[in-house]
């Protein structure tokens, strides 16, 4: 519908309020005006003419003009209108120049009733225009009578087609509004899932980085303790065998030597740890060459003879698995060293199978209580295997030694250390 309670309060005020509380009265003067013209000669007949002006003013100013919330009355709307072509008609009757008042009345039917019910007064309206375009007409023969009704459909037939394009275009016009309305609440929504996704982005990144510095923690963690904690250990180890041999002086310098070559070992780890280099035997070998080296030196040091067994065919492998394995070697001759005193052999296999590498240490130590917990060299071995979907066994018992077995996938994930 559009009617002016459609186009709403403030579109009616701004555009069509001039027009139909200004414009009517200026039309009904200078029609007034043009009967005196045509019938000053005629007092009689121009009397009920200005009388039926006055009437047709006053009807505007009291039904329409003075009472704006009437307008939102359909049934009052409909009565005045109804009014407004009664006089309309009238005075077309009466004097065809009363015909351009049709121009005001269409004004008030295509805007104040709305749709359908706005289609029986323009075609009131329509004869309003169309009798007085048949003045002159013979109304008292059929042809003249066939003329007369042409007149009127010629009238009323475009005007309400008019009045339903117009109808058409304002459907249109409403649907589109809607679909802008309903298109910037979307954007509102977009507008406001961004804005949250972007603080999201943002604390995910924050999250990123604090795991970031807590792995990189537990990475120089486990550097510290697999190259300074462990060659401290030795040295300190090699430096009480010195003080126990004290009377031994051959004795006393294999265990010096020993201390000061592990020193700088330790230094060197120390230095590559800092620049997160892979560690040193890595660095010139394979795997399991880099495994023999570091087991070597540790059996020059503690002399307890270590025997290296690789099985199955070597393949490349990423260097963070390369690493945690070299690593979980180190430590469980260190754990050796410290916690097995009495070992007198230590195997160390590093298998190649199809799925998985798989790296066993055991010796032949008195043992202990798997129920204890272990220490941090233990717990960082886990993690560095747990880390790249590997998994770590931990078996001994009292008198039976320890076996300690550590399995990568063959299609590790490389991950920085």
């Amino acid at each position: 519908m559009h009617s002016w309670q459609a186009i709403g309060p403030q579109g009616w005020d701004h555009r069509f309020k001039p027009l139909v509380t200004v414009v009517p009265y200026p039309f009904l003067a200078v029609l007034a005006a043009q009967t005196v013209a045509f019938k000053h000669d005629r007092p009689g007949s121009l009397a009920v003419d200005l009388v039926l002006c006055a009437a047709a003013a006053a009807w505007t100013l009291v039904l329409f003009t003075a009472r704006p919330a009437w307008r939102d009355r359909p049934a009052v709307m409909g009565v005045f209108l109804a009014g407004l072509i009664g006089f309309g008609l009238v005075m077309a009757v009466r004097d065809p120049w009363w015909g351009f008042y049709s121009v005001v009345l269409y004004l008030y039917a295509f805007r104040i009733i709305g749709w359908p019910r706005e289609l029986f007064f323009i075609a009131g309206v329509a004869v309003v225009a169309g009798t007085a375009q048949a003045t002159g007409t013979d109304v008292g023969t059929w042809p003249g009578r066939l003329e007369f009704l042409a007149i009127l459909l010629i009238n009323i037939v475009p005007m309400c087609l008019l009045a339903w394009i117009g109808e058409i275009g304002s459907r249109h016009f409403a649907d589109r509004e809607v679909a802008l309305h309903d298109a910037r609440e979307v954007n509102a929504r977009l507008e406001t899932a961004l804005a949250e996704n972007a603080a999201l982005q943002e604390r995910l990144v924050e999250q990123a980085r604090t795991a970031g510095v807590l792995d990189e923690r537990a990475r120089m963690a486990r550097e510290i303790h697999d190259t300074l904690a462990q060659g401290l250990t030795g040295i300190v180890t090699q430096l009480q065998a010195a003080e126990h041999a004290a009377g031994d002086p051959a004795a006393w310098r294999r265990h010096h030597a020993a201390a000061t070559a592990l020193a700088r070992e330790s230094l060197t780890e120390a230095r590559r740890s800092v620049h997160e280099l892979r560690p040193e035997p890595l660095e010139t070998g394979r795997l399991a060459d880099a495994i023999t080296e570091v087991a070597a030196r540790w059996s020059a040091r503690h002399g307890i003879p270590v025997q290296v067994t690789v099985v199955g065919d070597t393949r490349a492998m990423p260097p963070a698995a390369e690493v945690a394995l070299l690593r979980t070697a180190q430590e469980g001759l260190a754990n050796v060293g410290k916690h097995a005193p009495g070992a007198t052999r230590v195997g160390i296999t590093l298998s190649y199978l199809d799925r998985q590498t798989a790296l066993d240490i055991r010796d032949d130590g008195p043992g202990f209580d798997h129920g204890r917990p272990g220490g941090y060299g233990l717990i960082a071995m886990r993690q560095r295997i747990e880390a790249l979907s590997g998994t770590v066994r931990i078996e001994s018992e009292v008198g039976g030694g320890t076996g300690i077995s550590a399995c990568l996938p063959a299609e590790t994930a490389e991950v920085g250390w």
